[in-house]
């Protein structure tokens, strides 16, 4: 504080005060202008990202997944589906088998997730938009389909719709296994691949979708089932139906919306989202001694006019007021060319697309944004907070000038 005042002390006997002043002023209006577009567009892209995780997820998992709270499966009982079809809201249920398995195409392997659905599964019509080759049908006049992720396309170099060229899958046989010496310990059936997904990485390298009987037959289940995946109807809240099934279900189960089948994930981002908002306030705040410098500066430059103001009758009140405002005029004029450019840049990104990831293996090409209105509104109120605290001390200085002195 007092540096700051020896300064301002030395340019106002200078004569370059007034300069200064301005030069200061509109240093001040660019650090907060440059600041506050950096956290419009530091937070549109955490948004854009956490819409774009979502639309992946929710394409490959479902609105609501029902799993067993201990062990790996369950009985998929009549009573049960019952239960859970007589909830309000709830359209489809999807029977899955869902483990890990070998698959082996000529003299190719490869560790994959097997997904066994029940035929219905195809009304929910969620990966339709995501099939590169073939078609979605996993049963076509009495045959078995398999649906693979394009990842494990590449890796085993598999045909789509060649009846000649079926791929092999291994299950480990529960009842010969612990035999050691079991030389058919697996349970092997082949299948013909009749489409290729590609939606990301994780997936594509690690899945196939095939019809729940062809995994029943593979695995030597009967009524276990791994998971159920709902769909709901339209004009039902996810969540409302959600609360309805954990409460028929009791404790047995774990249902799980879209967003808590991967909360780790989305809250890792939100966290992240929240530190560079914290970071860039933090810069924000150490810049406004700016606006101190040039309250301190003005009120130095000024002294003679506030005794005037004084003797016509001009309150302390008056007098710092009018030298918060001065502070918060600049801030708010930074504040808004900022937030104008940060707008401007995330509308050009999102209709032109021109700053691009470089990667060729990303998911999409270009950065996805999402402005957010009480994104820009916390982003306002940070300013102005800031903005507010640097100019009290300044303001109270002016406001307790001696006018005797002065006048």
């Amino acid at each position: 504080m007092k540096s700051i005042l020896f300064i301002a002390r030395r340019y106002y006997f200078s004569g370059k005060n007034l300069l200064l002043i301005n030069v200061i002023s509109i240093l001040s209006i660019l650090v907060v202008a440059v600041i506050t577009m950096s956290l419009v567009i530091g937070m549109s892209v955490f948004n854009g990202m956490e819409n774009l995780i979502r639309s992946l997820y929710n394409s490959f998992d479902p609105e609501i997944k029902i799993t067993p709270k201990t062990g790996k499966t369950f009985l998929m009982t009549d009573s049960l589906h019952r239960l859970i079809q007589q909830t309000d809201g709830v359209f489809i249920i999807t029977e899955v088998i869902e483990d890990n398995a070998v698959l082996s195409y000529k003299n190719e392997t490869d560790v994959i997730k097997i997904k066994g659905l029940s035929e219905n599964f195809e009304l929910q019509h969620r990966m339709d938009s995501f099939l590169v080759a073939g078609n979605m049908k996993m049963n076509k006049a009495g045959h078995d389909f398999a649906i693979i992720g394009r990842g494990v396309q590449y890796k085993l170099s598999v045909p789509v719709n060649n009846q000649f060229a079926p791929v092999q899958i291994f299950y480990p046989d529960k009842d010969k296994i612990k035999k050691p010496d079991a030389f058919d310990a697996f349970r092997i059936k082949n299948i013909q691949v009749g489409g290729v997904f590609a939606i990301e990485k994780q997936y594509d390298d690690n899945y196939i979708f095939v019809p729940l009987s062809f995994t029943q037959e593979l695995m030597n289940y009967d009524k276990e089932r791994t998971s159920l995946e709902i769909k709901i109807s339209e004009g039902h809240n996810i969540n409302d139906v959600r609360d309805q099934l954990k409460e028929r279900l009791g404790e047995k189960f774990s249902v799980l919306n879209s967003d808590e089948q991967h909360k780790g994930l989305l809250k890792a981002i939100k966290v992240e989202k929240f530190v560079v908002n914290v970071m860039l306030s933090f810069i924000l705040a150490i810049s406004s001694v700016g606006i101190f410098f040039c309250l301190t500066m003005l009120t130095l430059n000024k002294r003679k006019d506030i005794a005037v103001l004084k003797s016509i009758g001009a309150t302390k009140t008056f007098i710092r007021n009018l030298f918060m405002a001065e502070g918060m005029l600049i801030a708010l004029t930074g504040a808004i060319m900022g937030v104008s450019l940060g707008i401007g840049i995330c509308f050009m990104q999102q209709h032109y697309g021109f700053v691009t990831i470089g990667t060729e293996t990303s998911v999409i090409e270009e950065y996805p944004v999402e402005l957010r209105t009480a994104d820009l509104i916390w982003i306002g109120c940070t300013v102005i907070c800031i903005s507010f605290a640097a100019s009290i001390r300044p303001s109270i200085i002016a406001s307790k000038l001696n006018l005797k002195k002065y006048i």
